[in-house]
């Protein structure tokens, strides 16, 4: 059994929008499909760890997106995000 649920809190959903209204600003406004690539990003670690956490429940909340994308926000690396 794979990954059983990701579960998206409101602080986290916040913080997701937050990061792709920054990026827009700072790189190119391209819209929702910054988002996407956002997403992307912030889940590809649990895409490819997801066979392992059978039947666990992932939470992403504001801590979560903060760990993940904080250094992508702070302009280390904004070149992923350039479509």
């Amino acid at each position: 059994m794979p990954l059983k649920e990701l579960d998206f809190r409101k602080s986290g959903i916040d913080e997701l929008a937050d990061v792709a209204i920054i990026i827009n600003r700072d790189v190119e406004n391209i819209g929702a499909r910054r988002l996407h690539t956002i997403l992307e990003k912030l889940l590809e670690d649990i895409s490819f760890s997801a066979p392992e956490k059978k039947g666990e429940k992932v939470i992403i909340d504001k801590e979560m997106v903060s760990k993940n994308l904080g250094d992508i926000v702070k302009g280390k690396d904004l070149s992923n995000f350039i479509l």
